[in-house]
């Protein structure tokens, strides 16, 4: 009890004011180490929270669990002949599967993928897995390299748009050699945000392995994005531990990244979602994917809400819009998974 009052009166500090902070002073280097420790204790703390309340609010309709499956090495490894240095990334996953269904049905599969940068699979998200798990979909929510609430060492393998999404598809093979009652031909992903684009990037890699995608307000093109974001935010993809140069010095790799400059790999069927005031993802980066599926000549469907209150959180969020919106996505998912 006493640490969480500690931790809820600790001042926020960002990393870059940590950083801005005299380095030849002891004593503020040594602040700055401890606000990191508090800040990366207070996310695992969070995290353990959270995983409590899946099982207490889920467990009525659903089996839940969370494991752990590995998948690629490292991408930056800074003494790469370290003892364990270039071992398999240990990936967690949640897993949900529908209770009160017969023991011999066979089920389709959700590979749902959370957003933000640094971001994590919360119960935010818990009253869609609610709606999939009552329409009877299996569902597995990778928490890929990078993702909050598993120590500093986990936070610095973010690899945007590169090995996580090796992590999401690992996540999804997990489940089909776990449960054997999950049809290897029923599998979609879905995911919002950063998780849209990591959805998009699996289904253009695999396009095999997942017969429906979603991508609701996609992050689609990295380099305009770098354009109309603020500097502390381009920070976060050219720290050493990530990109390690800006989109400047490198834009080959960040259209490499990049949803609507691979758009010419579709193959399964697709369904967006985005929404002019979008606060987050700008319209423009998904105007952008949707002209280049089209110049490329591929079939997809798609939507573009007018000004929809909820802005980047429109249909996540409780307002009939957002359930129309969402019934709109099981819609065409039944039409490929069921």
């Amino acid at each position: 009890m006493l640490l969480l009052v500690v931790l809820q009166l600790a001042p926020a500090v960002n990393a870059q004011e940590r950083e801005a902070r005299p380095t030849g002073d002891p004593t503020a280097q040594r602040i700055s180490q401890l606000e990191e420790q508090l800040d990366f204790l207070e996310s695992t703390l969070r995290k353990d929270i959270d995983d409590l309340m899946w099982h207490r609010r889920l467990d009525d309709i659903a089996i839940v669990d969370k494991v752990r499956y590995t998948s690629a090495p490292p991408r930056v490894v800074p003494n790469p002949t370290g003892q364990g240095a270039t071992n398999p990334v240990i990936i967690r996953a949640y897993t949900f599967i529908p209770r009160n269904l017969p023991e011999t049905a066979r089920l389709p599969l959700i590979v749902f993928v959370h957003g933000g940068v640094h971001g994590s699979f919360e119960t935010s998200y818990l009253h869609i897995v609610r709606e999939l798990i009552g329409q009877g979909y299996a569902i597995i929510a990778p928490e890929y390299r990078g993702s909050n609430g598993y120590g500093r060492g986990f936070w610095r393998l973010i690899d945007y748009g590169g090995l996580e999404i090796d992590d999401v598809h690992a996540g999804r093979q997990w489940m089909l050699d776990a449960h054997p009652r999950i049809d290897p031909q029923r599998v979609g992903i879905i995911g919002w945000s950063h998780g849209g684009l990591i959805s998009l990037m699996n289904a253009f890699n695999y396009p095999n392995d997942y017969k429906a995608v979603y991508a609701g307000v996609p992050v689609s093109d990295l380099v305009a994005r770098m354009g109309y974001k603020s500097q502390s935010y381009r920070d976060l993809y050219s720290a050493p531990y990530h990109l390690g140069k800006t989109a400047e010095q490198n834009v080959s790799e960040y259209r490499r990244r990049s949803p609507a400059w691979n758009a010419g790999k579709l193959q399964t069927p697709l369904l967006i979602h985005t929404n002019t005031n979008d606060e987050d993802v700008n319209v423009l980066e998904v105007e952008h994917l949707i002209k280049s599926l089209q110049a490329a000549g591929k079939k997809f469907e798609y939507k573009i809400y007018d000004a929809a209150p909820g802005g980047h959180a429109f249909n996540r969020i409780d307002t009939r819009l957002a359930r129309e919106s969402r019934a709109e996505i099981y819609q065409f998912l039944a039409k490929y998974l069921k």
